[in-house]
């Protein structure tokens, strides 16, 4: 979909597993970039196959063949949702990105409110969150909320609680996020450890248009993790406090005993106190352990400055003098690295 003389909005897409959803996204995206402002802007579909194991790359290149907007990067194998943002946002040609997800829970018809107030408004950004977790599991959303609380009060940079990836940004800001390479991302950190100036849009949780969600439980644990370690070293700290804290606390206890045995004798000595303060601090010693370890590991994976993701194969429309020309698309070569944009 092309128009002379304006901008273009790279929608850039992470896929895994989502070849039912890809189909009914791409005639939403279309219809909604046929009417309104949008339909005098540029569009680019910019789908990441994040290593599907299904039919979802398929399904991209028969539309690719047959729509002058789509594009894909497909992976050599699953890096994350985390590397498939990076990605795309790298590859993307754009004035300006918008991330959305191919369930369409992302509702797509926002995206020309966030065009014009970025254009009309002085944003540089405009994001989205959820006012409700309405139709997500009780206990997941009890622990989403109390994560956000968390890393708020131990972070200096901050994230707004129901925050969504879905947001469009301009090139500039884009390219910001982009130019930070590191290997352990946490993307809704970024976002705000950036700045920028970032306008925020409620809208009501919207159920997937098909298949099922690739985020478990535990996975999302995992991932709240990395959020706490990427942007907080108060874990250190309590590691430093808690050291202090036991220091004084024997020290104090030292004192205590030597002035009872002064007072009242040797007293016969117990196992179970003796136990439990072993075991306490056998297992203080542990968890500090744990947390210098897992600093330790994200360093680790930092120093070895492995790429993001690797490419397998990417496909970009060829375009002659005369504009564009279905008979010249092929797929170009592959790409092993992160620097040149496709």
């Amino acid at each position: 979909m092309q128009h002379a003389n304006e901008d273009t909005i790279s929608v850039i897409v992470p896929c895994f597993n989502e070849e039912e959803s890809i189909k009914p996204f791409c005639d939403e995206v279309g219809r909604v970039f046929q009417s309104g402002v949008l339909k005098f802007v540029n569009l680019e579909i910019l789908f990441v196959d994040d290593g599907s194991s299904d039919n979802t790359l398929n399904v991209i290149k028969e539309i690719a063949f047959t729509n002058d907007s789509v594009s894909y990067l497909s992976f050599s194998r699953n890096f994350g949702k985390e590397a498939a943002i990076y990605a795309g946002l790298e590859n993307a040609t754009g004035d300006y990105c918008a991330l959305l997800d191919a369930d369409l829970q992302d509702p797509p018809h926002l995206l020309e409110q966030m065009y014009l107030a970025i254009k009309n408004e002085g944003y540089d950004c405009v994001a989205t969150k959820r006012v409700s977790r309405k139709g997500e599991p009780v206990i997941r959303s009890y622990f989403a909320k109390q994560f956000y609380r968390l890393i708020n009060s131990i972070s200096k940079t901050k994230i707004v609680d129901g925050a969504r990836d879905f947001r469009l940004m301009t090139r500039v800001m884009a390219d910001s996020i982009v130019s930070m390479r590191e290997y352990n991302r946490f993307s809704k950190g970024l976002f705000s450890w950036v700045g920028f100036n970032v306008k925020w849009l409620s809208y009501e949780n919207v159920p997937r248009v098909a298949g099922k969600s690739k985020w478990s439980f535990w996975s999302l644990l995992l991932y709240s993790i990395d959020g706490i370690l990427a942007f907080s070293v108060v874990p250190l700290a309590f590691v430093s406090f808690a050291g202090v804290l036991i220091f004084i606390l024997s020290i104090l206890g030292v004192i205590a005993i030597t002035v009872r045995t002064l007072i009242y004798g040797d007293p016969v000595p117990g196992w179970p106190s003796l136990a439990t303060i072993v075991s306490f601090l056998g297992g203080l010693q542990l968890v500090s352990l744990g947390i210098i370890g897992q600093y330790l590991s994200k360093t680790y994976l930092e120093a070895k400055n492995r790429p993001v993701y690797l490419i397998k194969e990417y496909y970009k429309r060829k375009e002659d003098v005369n504009g564009p020309d279905r008979k010249n698309r092929e797929p170009l070569s592959p790409s092993l690295g992160t620097v040149t944009r496709i």
